[in-house]
């Protein structure tokens, strides 16, 4: 009884989570077939993605090297599962990283890329990349700032066996104003919007901006956002 409750509880939230993104999207005129929604897996177990993937969801997102790799084995026959890597990559974990993503969120350094793209050689892959930006110039996130995106981004393009897919931020946490609004990190996303479009003119493959949790979730969209990463609103807090 208990199982089934929290399947029908995922498969509830995960719903109400579209709702929210399709009624964001409409207030703000974006089609609401162009955001996904990608659900935030990490520290859940086999059995929430499982109820997840019953319910309609293909896009999870993970954290650590380790915990993606078992779950992609144990999920392996699910083959319409999109795997995206969205944590910090170290260098020792990307092999077993490339072994396991279908896209990796995470990218800054143009060593950790060269070692993704050796490794998709050798598994006969092609690996999504989507080049992280600390919009926020914050000391505690990773990412590279903006006026370093173009070089690593012409970095990605000569390489054969990575595409180039857009960018993905994590701003700080903007506390709400007195008018509900969040000047700073509209202004942020705007600039992530910016140069999102300039790589589109540049590069044909890029076509995702990933920007949006549950707490920015409106901003986001409302400044172009076509991926958002949902965990806590889908699956519950960590228990």
């Amino acid at each position: 009884m208990s199982e089934n409750k929290d399947i029908n509880t995922i498969a509830n939230q995960l719903l109400n989570a579209q709702d929210n993104i399709n009624n964001v999207a409409t207030k703000f005129n974006r089609n609401t077939n162009s955001i996904v929604l990608m659900a935030v897996s990490k520290t859940k177990p086999i059995a929430d993605i499982e109820a997840a993937y019953a319910a309609g969801q293909r896009v999870f997102g993970e954290n650590y090297a380790q915990e993606l790799f078992d779950k992609q084995q144990t999920l392996s026959h699910l083959k319409d599962i999109q795997w995206h890597y969205i944590g910090p990559i170290q260098s020792n974990k990307t092999k077993i990283i490339s072994q396991s993503a279908d896209w990796i969120d995470s990218v800054d350094r143009l060593k950790i890329i060269k070692r993704i793209d050796q490794h998709a050689k050798a598994l006969n892959k092609t690996i999504n990349l989507l080049i992280q930006v600390n919009i926020s110039n914050s000391p505690q996130k990773s990412g590279v700032s903006l006026d370093q995106v173009n070089e690593l981004a012409e970095s990605i393009n000569e390489l054969k066996h990575v595409s180039l897919r857009g960018l993905m931020a994590i701003p700080d946490n903007y506390e709400p104003n007195a008018d509900g609004q969040r000047p700073q990190l509209k202004a942020e996303f705007n600039l992530m919007f910016t140069c999102y479009s300039q790589l589109q003119q540049q590069y044909p493959s890029v076509d995702t901006l990933s920007l949006g949790m549950s707490g920015d979730l409106d901003t986001a969209i409302e400044c172009g956002s076509t991926m958002v990463r949902l965990g806590t609103a889908i699956f519950g807090k960590r228990k």
